[in-house]
Formats: structure tokens, C-alpha cells, sequence
């Protein structure tokens, strides 16, 4: 049984290349505990001469998906990031991918290119979460033709998540993240405000860029919260131990899941005071469910017994840091 394909589902994020030795094991949930979901990357993770060698071990690792049923709360969503949509086309034809993958990463997603992408996944289960890396996202018009575009041919839900490929677009300016700062500080502050503001109304969920200084969790734990705030459903990662910050983040305190909870109810007074709050169930339904949403996957901050959490998985020994990991987001 494959655990449910919802975008709060996907949590932190783990990027590491197909050819990664543990890939298997970490898609099995042996290693990373608590990981969410995953991305076997075939793409910027690999040289051009590394290629036949990830193909035989994306097959071998489908082998191994498939050899064993995996429990759909302590196993990742495993999903593949090819080199381009011609790859994907390719891989999205292997009954073993469609079977064993949850879906594509698809990279560098350009205004013009959705239908071809969700041409590479009919007929198939996969779904698709596009990555906006591309100079094109760093303009409004851009993204408001991306948008139409995504509403027009993935408006059916097998989009699952837009992927907010944060480095590739500083590449884009010449710039690099800086240690200590947000994402939110700099110049693609704007760009995440227009990518939230034309995506989430369409019915797009987000997730949040990669913050790649590995020993400084103290700014990834500013920058998630953040993330949070702007209603983005996740965060890449590119090792484990970032996975929790990301997770005790998405939790919900008590008194948010009881607000939401009061909104939604039927009957519930068109305005009425809770938490020293006023709640509008007209204004803040979205939200409540939102709120819901995120207990359902992540749970609460305190044990509250109006929400079921998950129960949290047995202690395993953490995953080495991975090599070269070029396909950050």
C-alpha cells in the first residue's frame, strides 16, 4: 500500500543522485528516518558519462521497490528526476517505473513546455511536480503565462507540487546564498511573493528551496518557519539531518488546529472570537483547512487528543552525507 500522494505528504524533501550507494535503502526507509519523500536524480546530480550507469541502477532500485511491500507511513514517496523530458518520456513507458515511482521531477520547466511534460505521463499514475529554475520565473508576465498554461493542461491534479528551484535562480543573477541570510531577504523575495501570489490561487502548492549551509541550522530553522508562513507544503533538503527542523515546522500548535476546527464546523457563528483571535469562517476557511491539512501529515506540536499523529518511527542509523549533490533546488 502506497501512502496517500498529497502535497503535505511530501515534508522535507532528500535530493541525492540515482547512483547513490544507499539510494535503496533510503527509498526503503532503512536510512533517514523520518523522511518523507525522496528525489533519485538523474539529472544535474550526474555527469553526461555517469548517465548509463544511474539508467541500470534506477532499474535495479525499482527491482528493489518492487520486491518488497512497503509501509505506506515509514517509507518515503520516491519519485525520479530525469535528465529532460525526452528521458521522462522514456522512463514513463517502463511498466517497473510507473509501478515502483510515485512520479517526475521535472526540471527547468519554461512557459510553452507543460503540455509536452504531461504528455510524458499518460496513461500512468505518475505525478508531476515542475521546477521553476529557469530566467523565465524571474519575470511576472512569465509566470503568469506558466500559470495559465499548468491550469490549462495540469489543471486535473497530476501536478502534485511546483518546485521553487531557489539556487538555480540566483545562478540566473550571478549570485549565491549567503550564510545567515533568508531566501526571503534578498532579491528573489519578490519572485517567491509572485509565484505565491499567481500559483496558490490556481490551486498550485509550493515548496521551498534548498538551504544548502549544512552548519547553520539555526538559519534553516528562521527560513522554515518562514516557508511556513508563506504556505509553502515543503522544503528540499540535501542531508538528513535537516529533515526535522523542516518537520517540527510544518507541526500545528493546539490552539491553530482548534481554531480551524471551530471554522469549519457546521453552524459555526459568522464571526466569532477564539484565542484572542477573530475568526471570519467566510475568510479563513482556506486556512483552517490548510491547518487541517498540516496535522493530518505532520502532526502537533504538544500530544492533543483531537488530532491523530503518526506514530514516530524506531530509531535507524542516519545516512552518510552523500557526494557531490549538484541537483539542489
Amino acid at each position: 500500500m502506497r501512502r496517500d500522494v498529497h502535497p503535505y505528504a511530501l515534508g522535507a524533501t532528500l535530493y541525492m543522485p540515482v547512483t547513490h550507494p544507499n539510494a535503496l535503502d533510503v527509498a526503503l526507509g532503512r536510512r533517514a528516518p523520518g523522511l518523507r519523500s525522496l528525489v533519485l536524480c538523474l539529472e544535474d546530480a550526474l555527469s553526461e558519462s555517469d548517465v548509463p550507469e544511474g539508467l541500470l541502477r534506477l532499474r535495479a532500485i525499482a527491482a528493489g521497490l518492487l520486491a518488497v511491500e512497503r509501509d505506506p507511513v515509514r517509507t518515503p514517496l520516491v519519485f525520479l528526476r530525469p535528465r529532460n523530458r525526452d528521458m521522462a518520456a522514456e522512463l514513463g513507458q517502463l511498466p517497473e517505473v510507473a509501478a515502483a515511482f510515485d512520479g517526475f521531477v521535472c526540471p527547468k520547466v519554461r512557459p510553452g513546455r507543460v503540455a509536452a511534460w504531461t504528455s510524458t505521463v499518460a496513461g500512468t499514475p505518475l505525478r508531476l511536480m515542475p521546477t521553476l529554475e529557469t530566467a523565465e520565473i524571474l519575470d511576472p508576465f512569465a509566470v503568469r503565462e506558466l500559470r495559465d498554461e499548468l491550469v490549462c493542461e495540469a489543471g486535473d491534479g497530476r501536478v502534485l507540487a511546483l518546485r521553487v528551484g531557489g539556487n538555480d535562480l540566483l545562478a540566473c543573477i550571478g549570485l549565491r546564498r549567503r550564510r545567515g541570510s533568508l531566501l526571503y531577504d534578498g532579491p528573489l523575495g519578490g519572485v517567491v511573493a509572485t509565484l505565491v501570489n499567481l500559483m496558490v490561487p490556481a490551486g498550485f502548492r509550493l515548496t521551498a528551496p534548498v538551504y544548502e549551509i549544512l552548519d547553520d541550522p539555526a538559519t534553516l530553522a528562521r527560513e522554515v518557519a518562514q516557508d511556513v508562513a508563506w504556505g509553502f507544503v515543503g522544503k528540499t533538503v540535501i542531508h538528513p539531518s535537516q529533515i526535522e527542523t523542516i518537520h517540527a515546522a510544518l507541526r500545528v500548535t493546539g490552539s491553530d488546529i482548534d481554531a480551524a476546527q471551530r471554522i469549519l464546523a457546521p453552524g459555526a457563528a459568522a464571526v466569532f472570537k477564539h484565542d484572542g483571535a477573530m475568526c471570519e469562517p467566510a475568510t479563513h476557511r482556506a486556512w483552517a483547512t490548510s491547518i487541517l491539512e498540516r496535522a493530518r501529515y505532520h502532526g502537533l506540536v504538544e500530544p492533543d487528543s483531537r488530532a491523530a499523529q503518526d506514530a514516530p518511527a524506531e530509531p535507524r542509523p542516519a545516512m552518510p552525507v552523500a557526494p557531490a549533490l549538484a541537483a539542489t533546488v
